[in-house]
């Protein structure tokens, strides 16, 4: 039996029994690595040291840090220097003869490097322990002398640790006062601290080839590379590394890949600095961001241009021109697009530009690296099917024939200048950090810019025009009919509509697109769908929305997706226009319909989600109904990703300076977070409710009835009482003392607030699962919203318990043979929790009155949203489809639970989709997490298929069998029976 609680009287002595174990450990560790070694030949030691046999100056360093101080010490003693490097292996039991046995006695100054920062402790904890081994070696006598030791942080977060960084570290010590502690790798402007150091030191191989490659995320450059590397690494006496640098965007986003090949061993754990191979795969890119920041004098560079060879060198950035002549880059062009889409393979350039670089570049011969490409791609993509392998080795074939090299004229002839990363009038804070963060130039920012407690502004994503897609929308006002469908289900809230007088085009530029109303009682009024063109990512989900087809035009419909190039500018002035229009009044808009919805404001825009992502239009309609005063708790995941990662973030403000307070917690207890974001909205309310009860004739009698009495359901309530708060806070600046400064600090918690906690499926079913059902038991009023993937979106794809049955995933490979939790079943089973399962491509309008029902109903409520990804192999462009399918199927169900009506003798339970009218597999089959079970076991995918067939029907019989069922059936909710179904009341809860 262990694990028992232990008393006072003996758990003390129990902690010693353990003493000689840790004693034990070093050396049972080292003989470890001494059979390894006799294995592999590679010897490791707990500590090691290299460098010069009598060192004055030592650096002591954990991790992969070494081998960067390893690569400088071996320049620098070969420049004369004596300087050496200690690598701890072990670091817990510290090993401290084995410390002191590395040392050299010769050392008079050590910097210990720490790759941590604990705030308030007098150093980080390595160099504490090496102070304490040194400092009792030399009390004890077994030293003769106390060296110098100074502690340093470097390489936070994945910072850079570079040669240059590792020879100003022995630079500082060879100081007459070397400063006690130290940062390396940032600009410190504030404490001072950090160390300056020659970026461009090279301690490299001559022989080692670098490259770098710039390309968007899913684009395939980065699975390319990789292959490259494993083809070159493969090889006899070639080395090979690659590292890959994304930013905090979903797909779309730039990726920096860096790769080094050579016949020497690599050691060299940092960023290439001086390319001798640049690629560029993506136009915009190299529109605005120097792509040659690493490039060396006879650098080559390739470049995917989407035009004839011989327009290129006009079309680039005269600064990268100028740039190309002084370096003598030898530059080869081709349109790898047009290539790919010849070969059946879309905007995947992927394979194109991989041949390409092995045609320049010379690392294999010709028809080898030909033969290693076809092999890789047969493996990478033999599961998705013999059509898509054929694809992309035709691909390959015609590369090398589409390949030019680009005559560089002897002087820089462009007129066109770098795209600044923002606007000039973007707010001071864009332009100076959120700005280098999106040039790449991040790491040159100095402490002192940066927020002191974390807080960043809010709706910054308007300002960063991303411009990743070839193809944006285009809207055709005398074919549609304005039912607000395509900005419904838009994903990144490119799609915006406002309606307003004939006058109000005066000054509109040329070409700006209007139409009447399709609306009684607005006469000279006009309607304009207008299309962010720089921030649409072309992913096509507002044309498979478009109800319409003009006659004789099967294929079109009233938006469309057309390239954006010959219309930018134009697109550019129309978006001005259209943002000086004034803004709809929310409350004369239908929030109950679609075609309501899209004349409000989303407050969550142009986020770096996936192009065609299925969650991002439900936060987005969230925050269209009740943006202004909506607090999210946000699980880690996809979510947090897109939604709150720098360097800018989509949760934006209305025109008042009012929008969403949003923050991340943790995937374990994202639904407690939540949960007590609740109870202090509560308890400032309760204070801001005594407070102006207590200052009721200083504020007025009037006021303040007024305020504590308003009902706040409709939008007209809302808006009636934020214009209260506003003349209270007016009379609060004549009132003293400390009630008044109380409700000065609480009294925007009079307008009723609406909590919402968000994340995925990995959250709510499984790592968050138990908070979640605590939160929903609470009774309190709380809106959770599900964004349900089915799987891990975020971190590659595993298998969650949404995942369904039959499906492949990680940790599920050969299909997954446990079923999908029901989670709304299991809060059904409460009695007073409101939930609905959606699916926006099925039925919007049912989508559209769960979410109002659930923030209107006075306690929790949970919204199941399914989220078609690209995680499930699917053409995201079919995602709306896909959604329909879902429910068509039977394998989402939509429904809606509501305690309200069970209160009023009702059956709660309402089944808002038919009955299943087509089978399981017609949806299975459009998704490669299920099609690869069956390519690779058709009699285990036809089994699981079969009894994922027999689950649905199971469970539509259930679900039936609920819908019929008397209100008794149910349980009850035994909070109250009052005033929980005021505010739901409002809005109707009938069918």
């Amino acid at each position: 039996m262990r694990g028992t609680a232990q008393n006072p009287d003996t758990s003390f002595q129990s902690r010693e029994t353990v003493n000689l174990f840790y004693s034990w450990t070093p050396d049972v560790v080292q003989r470890q690595m001494d059979r390894l070694g006799d294995r592999t030949g590679r010897r490791y030691q707990l500590v090691e040291y290299f460098g010069h046999e009598q060192a004055d100056r030592v650096v002591v360093v954990m991790g992969s840090g070494a081998q960067t101080c390893r690569e400088t010490v071996d320049r620098l003693v070969a420049t004369g220097e004596k300087v050496g490097v200690v690598q701890v292996r072990l670091y817990r039991p510290w090993p401290v003869e084995q410390v002191l046995a590395a040392i050299p006695e010769s050392a008079r100054r050590i910097a210990v490097l720490d790759r941590t920062k604990e705030p308030g402790s007098g150093g980080e904890p390595l160099f504490l322990d090496v102070v304490s081994a040194l400092g009792e070696a030399y009390a004890q006598g077994r030293r003769d002398a106390m060296p110098t030791i100074i502690g340093g942080r470097y390489g936070l977060s994945s910072k850079e640790f570079t040669p240059g960084m590792v020879a100003a570290i022995y630079a500082e010590l060879a100081l007459p006062e070397p400063r006690p502690r130290f940062t390396v790798g940032i600009t410190d402007d504030v404490t001072h601290l950090s160390l300056d150091y020659d970026a461009d030191l090279d301690v490299e191989h001559a022989q080692t080839l670098r490259a770098v490659f710039y390309g968007l995320g899913s684009d395939g450059t980065v699975g390319a590379n990789k292959n490259t590397i494993k083809i070159l690494g493969a090889r006899e006496h070639t080395y090979a590394q690659g590292y890959f640098v994304y930013d905090s965007k979903k797909s779309g986003s730039r990726t920096v890949s860096h790769l080094r090949f050579g016949p020497q061993e690599i050691r060299a754990p940092y960023l290439v600095r001086q390319a001798g191979f640049i690629g560029c795969h993506h136009w915009s890119i190299l529109e605005r961001v120097d792509i040659l920041e690493t490039a060396r004098p006879g650098t080559t560079l390739l470049l995917n241009a989407p035009f004839p060879a011989d327009e290129v060198w006009d079309r680039l950035p005269r600064p990268l021109q100028q740039r190309i002549i002084d370096l003598g880059i030898d530059v080869h062009v081709i349109d790898a697009g047009l290539v790919a889409r010849e070969a059946g393979m879309g905007n995947r350039t992927n394979t194109v530009l991989q041949t390409c670089f092995f045609a320049i570049s010379g690392v294999l011969p010709a028809d080898e690296a030909i033969e290693q490409i076809k092999v890789a791609i047969r493996k990478t993509y033999g599961r998705r099917g013999p059509d898509v392998v054929a694809r992309n080795e035709a691909a390959v074939d015609q590369a090398v024939a589409n390949l030019h090299r680009l005559e560089v004229p002897g002087r820089a002839s462009g007129e066109r200048e770098l795209v600044p990363p923002v606007p000039a009038d973007a707010p001071e804070f864009v332009r100076t950090v959120t700005a280098p963060m999106l040039a790449g130039r991040g790491d040159d920012l100095p402490v002192s810019l940066l927020p002191i407690d974390g807080t960043y502004p809010s709706g910054t994503t308007q300002y960063e025009k991303r411009n990743i897609s070839d193809v944006v929308a285009e809207w055709d006002p005398q074919a549609c009919i304005q039912c607000g469908s395509c900005s419904m289900v838009c994903p990144h809230a490119v799609i915006r509509s406002k309606y307003y007088t004939q006058g109000e085009l005066d000054g509109a530029p040329t070409g700006f697109a209007s139409a009447p109303i399709d609306a009684v009682g607005l006469p000279d009024t006009r309607y304009t769908l207008q299309v962010y063109a720089e921030d649409c990512t072309g992913c096509g989900l507002c044309v498979e929305a478009c109800p319409v087809k003009p006659l004789g035009q099967p294929n079109r419909r009233a938006i469309n997706l057309t390239p954006v190039a010959p219309r930018l500018e134009a697109e550019r002035a129309n978006v001005a226009f259209f943002e000086t229009l004034p803004v709809n009044d929310r409350t004369r808009v239908d929030f109950g319909t679609v075609r309501g919805t899209q004349f409000l404001r989303p407050l969550f825009e142009f986020s770096g989600a996936c192009s065609g992502c299925g969650e991002t239009p439900y936060l987005r309609l969230l925050t269209q109904l009740f943006g202004d005063r909506v607090t999210v708790a946000n699980a880690t995941g996809c979510s947090s990703i897109y939604g709150g990662n720098l360097p800018t973030t989509p949760w934006a403000k209305n025109a008042k300076g009012r929008g969403p307070a949003w923050s991340n917690s943790l995937f374990e207890d994202n639904a407690e977070f939540g949960l007590g974001l609740r109870l202090a909205a509560d308890l400032q309310t309760d204070l801001a409710r005594k407070r102006l009860g207590q200052l009721r004739d200083e504020v007025g009698a009037e006021l303040t009835d007024a305020i504590l009495e308003a009902p706040q359901a409709r939008e007209s309530e809302l808006a009636d009482q934020w214009d209260r708060l506003v003349v209270l806070h007016e009379r609060l600046a004549d009132v003293d003392g400390p009630y008044a400064d109380d409700l000065r600090s609480v009294a925007d918690h009079l307008l009723r607030r609406s909590v919402w906690i968000v994340g995925g499926d990995g959250w709510a079913y499984d790592i968050g699962s138990g908070g979640l059902d605590h939160v929903l038991a609470s009774g309190r009023d709380v809106n959770v919203l599900v964004l349900d993937t089915e799987v891990y979106s975020n971190t590659g794809g595993q298998s969650s318990k949404s995942t369904p049955l039959g499906a492949v995933a990680k940790f599920a490979a050969a299909g997954k043979t446990t079923g999908k939790k029901d989670l709304a079943l299991q809060a059904v089973s409460y009695g007073n929790v409101y939930v609905a399962r959606v699916a926006m491509g099925a039925d919007p309008q049912q989508t559209l009155t769960a979410f109002r029902q659930a923030e209107a109903y006075n306690g929790p409520s949970l919204i199941i949203a399914y989220s078609h990804c690209i995680a499930h192999g699917i053409d995201m462009r079919q995602g709306l489809d896909q959604q329909y399918r879902a429910v068509a199927s039977g394998h989402w169900p939509l429904m809606r639970y509501n305690p309200v009506l069970r209160m009023e003798g009702r059956n709660p339970f309402l089944l808002d989709s038919p009955r299943p009218r087509i089978p399981l597999r017609d949806y299975h089959s459009r998704e490669l997490r299920y099609r690869m079970l069956a390519q690779a076991d058709p009699r285990e995918a036809e089994r699981l298929l079969t009894l994922a067939q027999e689950a649905v029907d199971r469970r539509w019989a259930d679900y039936e069998q609920m819908e019929h069922a008397d209100a008794e059936q149910f349980a009850p909710d035994a909070r109250r029976t009052d005033n929980a179904a005021t505010q739901i009341d409002e809005l109707g809860a009938s069918r």
